[in-house]
């Protein structure tokens, strides 16, 4: 098992993998600074449990890395961290099945903090619910009671103890399990397939 960062900037490799290091020390942390590198990768360093990936890599179009990551393992989280401001690269990317966008300018706690709540959200997603077709975790139910309320990510957060960027995750789990991309299209389907 290892967790692989893919960035054609050296010191930002670096750093992200020492910020990984103290997180999971018992995870190999893997530095690659090309996208085409990361097979041979993977069959020679073992199963990913994780990926952290630049937007900008030499010879990769757009979001085309995120997508090919996603088809080949769906379930292992995949963080992209880029030098592009948020917007709408941060939505093409989530769209792209990105589990959460990270600015590279972001203070280094902050993006610690949103890696481990990669993390969170994976181990809350463990237990599900069959409800008809859809099966959501626990935490995915009470994040749908929790938007019905109209409650926001810092107050989700808070009630939850939890922190705003695990909330984020979750919630892009779960606009991805119902097939929606928003939180009134979570609440209609919700409304529409008895979950509420």
């Amino acid at each position: 098992m290892s967790m692989y960062i893919i960035d054609d900037h050296p010191l930002v490799r670096s750093a992200i993998a020492m910020l990984l290091r103290r997180m999971r020390s018992s995870t190999k942390v893997i530095e690659l600074d090309k996208f085409s590198e990361l097979q041979a990768a993977i069959i020679k360093n073992g199963e990913p449990t994780l990926f952290v990936l630049d937007l900008l890599l030499p010879g990769v179009k757009g979001t085309s890395a995120v997508t090919e990551v996603k088809k080949m393992y769906p379930e292992v989280p995949l963080a992209v961290l880029s030098s592009m401001p948020a917007g709408e690269a941060e939505e093409t990317c989530i769209e792209a099945g990105a589990d959460i966008y990270i600015e590279k300018s972001t203070p280094s706690n902050e993006i610690g903090e949103a890696l481990k709540g990669l993390f969170a959200a994976e181990a809350g997603d463990e237990e599900t619910i069959p409800l008809g077709d859809t099966k959501l975790s626990k935490r995915q139910k009470q994040l749908i009671i929790m938007l019905d309320r109209g409650l926001g990510n810092r107050e989700i957060a808070e009630e939850l103890d939890i922190s705003e960027h695990t909330v984020k995750v979750h919630l892009w789990r779960l606009f991805r399990r119902l097939g929606v991309k928003s939180r009134t299209q979570t609440l209609h389907f919700a409304r529409t397939h008895g979950l509420l």
